[in-house]
């Protein structure tokens, strides 16, 4: 079978993608975007956005061409904005710029931006070309896109099991299901998202600080707990919010003089309306409403359950490590009722394997009913 070779604006499209992610983890709620600025087959300049309110990838590039950028061809990831928000339209920088030929990768679903930026440069006479390498892209910036689409955040359930799907022994224990290739890559995603989801269960019998601890250090994310009564202990590293913010969902029957204690050590908490149960629909779109672009959930099994029955759930990540821990009462990373049929069991698409040290990560996009 004769393999495909990519073609020019490929192959610098492919340059720029790899400068849009070396950024990832930096710029939300902004999107990952890289850039070059290429003449006569030579670069002469690139860059990529590095953090929000900072100056836009395109600029980056167009500043290390220089005047060289006269007549030139720019690559871009994303459509280049064309209206002001904390930077100049990156569109007007094109055109001043004297750059001839403009090629992007996808287009912008922001409603500010969408098809305003071709449409810009086309008018000042650029020749425009979209859809290079389209579909990888679009799924470099798979959390912004669902963002600003759905006005929710991209949410991503991740899970450590044994081979036979046990998270921790009866007695709770859970440290350790994977090895340290697996853990390290679940801190490295922390860095990634903007902000991590537990329930209850899990911050009163783990005690966790769902902090990033990497080597080169990281963005701690915000912390978020599903809480239908304000359990979270005071003394937890959840209510210390000096290295991470943390914020509690309850329900209106927790009690007010647990709120203010939380509050008074600086936990922000939301209530979600009457009911024995956090409406986690309440969360997210509140959690959207504050430009929290995407959340990892390390949570228990029933929360689990909740968060896939529902629907809420746009990947899922399992590490998988090669052990058997067996026993009737061990926890499994999805509890709740079991569907009645082998059929109906939720199914994933996209999946892709990959291999940490001695433990396996399946990731896939769940089907929808």
């Amino acid at each position: 079978m004769k393999s495909m070779s990519l073609t020019e604006d490929e192959r610098w499209m492919e340059l720029a993608l790899r400068l849009a992610e070396a950024a990832r983890g930096q710029t939300s709620p902004n999107p990952l975007v890289g850039a070059v600025v290429v003449k006569d087959g030579q670069l002469l300049g690139s860059g990529a956005h590095l953090k929000a309110g900072g100056p836009h990838a395109e600029v980056h590039a167009l500043e290390q061409a220089g005047e060289s950028a006269e007549g030139s061809t720019l690559y871009v990831t994303l459509e280049p904005c064309n209206h002001y928000g904390r930077t100049p339209p990156c569109t007007e920088r094109a055109i001043s710029s004297g750059v001839k030929r403009v090629v992007v990768g996808s287009i912008d679903p922001d409603p500010l931006v969408s098809g305003k930026g071709v449409q810009r440069l086309q008018e000042a006479g650029l020749s425009v070309k979209t859809g290079v390498l389209a579909d990888r892209c679009t799924q470099l910036n798979e959390t912004y896109f669902h963002h600003r689409r759905t006005g929710l955040p991209f949410i991503t359930l991740k899970a450590a099991v044994t081979l036979d799907g046990k998270t921790a022994t009866s007695d709770g224990d859970s440290r350790w299901v994977t090895g340290e290739e697996a853990r390290e890559e679940v801190h490295r995603l922390r860095h990634q998202y903007d902000a991590v989801l537990i329930g209850s269960g899990t911050a009163l019998h783990d005690r966790p600080q769902l902090t990033v601890r990497l080597p080169g250090g990281g963005k701690n994310p915000l912390r978020v707990v599903v809480d239908s009564k304000l359990r979270v202990p005071l003394d937890s590293p959840l209510a210390d919010v000096e290295s991470a913010p943390t914020w509690v969902f309850c329900t209106d029957e927790a009690a007010p003089g647990r709120e203010e204690a939380l509050t008074a050590r600086g936990v922000r908490v939301f209530r979600t309306g009457a009911g024995p149960r956090v409406r986690l629909e309440r969360v997210f779109r509140r959690l959207g409403q504050e430009g929290i672009v995407s959340v990892l959930t390390e949570s228990g099994g029933e929360l689990n359950a909740s968060l896939l029955r529902e629907g809420w759930v746009n990947k899922v990540m399992f590490f998988i490590a090669p052990k058997i821990l067996g026993g009737r009462d061990s926890l499994t990373a999805v509890g709740g009722a079991s569907a009645d049929y082998m059929k109906n069991a939720l199914s994933l698409k996209d999946v892709s394997v990959d291999i940490l040290g001695r433990d396996i990560l399946v990731t896939g996009i769940p089907r929808k009913p």
